[in-house]
């Protein structure tokens, strides 16, 4: 199964509706814990769901279980925590919600999964990606900020 992973911020719209046709996306999977008071106003919940079907058919669906809880990104954004501590409580995360089970459901071929980091380096789209990748058959993911550099 193909994915694909995207963040929003320091692109306009135009370049992230570009990005997710130019890939074939169908889907977004937008796995922000909180998905409506965002900077980019293209990228809230309710405006996104509409811009992504009006602008290029892609569907949309909101999966807050794929999303770090409140504690894990105070800790790390408001307490100024480490990358390594963020990235060991959210792996456990994932493995206590059992992550891959749901993600073996719900995703589907061409999914793109959202968050608001520019790159993935330090998001937790890429952490995801990569268990997704680890724990079920035949996953593929493109990072598509990758793509477009």
């Amino acid at each position: 199964m193909k994915l694909f992973t995207i963040g929003f911020t320091k692109k306009s719209a135009e370049e992230f509706f570009m990005h997710l046709q130019n890939a074939g996306v169908r889907r977004i999977v937008d796995i922000r814990l909180n998905n409506t008071s965002q900077i980019a106003g293209f990228a809230k919940a309710r405006d996104l769901k509409y811009f992504l079907h009006a602008i290029a058919g892609i569907d949309y669906v909101h999966i807050p279980d794929f999303a770090p809880t409140q504690d894990i990104l105070d800790d790390f954004k408001k307490r100024k925590g480490s990358w390594t501590e963020y990235e060991s409580k959210f792996k456990d995360l994932m493995v206590n919600r059992r992550i891959a089970e749901t993600a073996a459901t719900v995703l589907r071929e061409k999914d793109c999964l959202l968050c608001s980091e520019h790159t993935p380096e330090h998001c937790h789209r890429r952490l995801l990606a990569e268990y997704l990748m680890k724990h079920l058959p035949n996953i593929e993911v493109e990072h598509l900020e990758r793509k477009s550099k």
